[in-house]
């Protein structure tokens, strides 16, 4: 599983030009599941990143995790993340999750967030077409992966 994770002072997700979910200061997480992927992989993956350190004290020092900020955690399916640019121009996503194993995963993923938080995290809609829009504060954007645990 990997993910993109960036902090942000605001974000939202459209679906054919609605609205459909928007949070304030918080996360935002694109969410890639890979074929080899399992429950262990996202359980990795939902407690590294809610409780992952990256808003500032009062020194302005990353200190803080986001229940400590009460923010708020926006999820965004985004197969693409396991495309391989290793041949050609045209990048290959064989190694992407399929629906049906991909979309239990990115429910499940969502549900573990919301344990480890104690809040309701918002979401978009697997396998939709969405439009993503996001302050980044900070700039502050992590990458991680399941498989390679850096």
């Amino acid at each position: 599983m990997r993910a993109v994770i960036q902090r942000v002072s605001e974000a939202s997700v459209k679906i054919e030009n609605s609205l459909h979910a928007s949070i304030g200061r918080g996360l935002v997480v694109l969410l890639g599941v890979e074929v080899s992927d399992t429950i262990d992989d996202m359980n990795y993956l939902a407690s590294k990143i809610c409780n992952m350190r990256i808003f500032s004290d009062a020194a302005g020092k990353m200190n803080l995790d986001l229940k400590e900020v009460n923010g708020e955690l926006l999820v965004v399916s985004q197969f693409t993340l396991h495309g391989s640019t290793k041949k050609g121009n045209r990048p290959s996503f064989i190694n992407a999750g399929r629906p049906e194993t991909a979309k239990p995963l990115y429910e499940s993923f969502i549900s573990a967030c919301e344990s480890q938080t104690n809040k309701p995290v918002k979401a978009g809609v697997f396998g939709a077409d969405m439009q993503v829009s996001l302050i980044n504060d900070g700039p502050v954007t992590i990458l991680l992966d399941s498989k390679n645990k850096e």
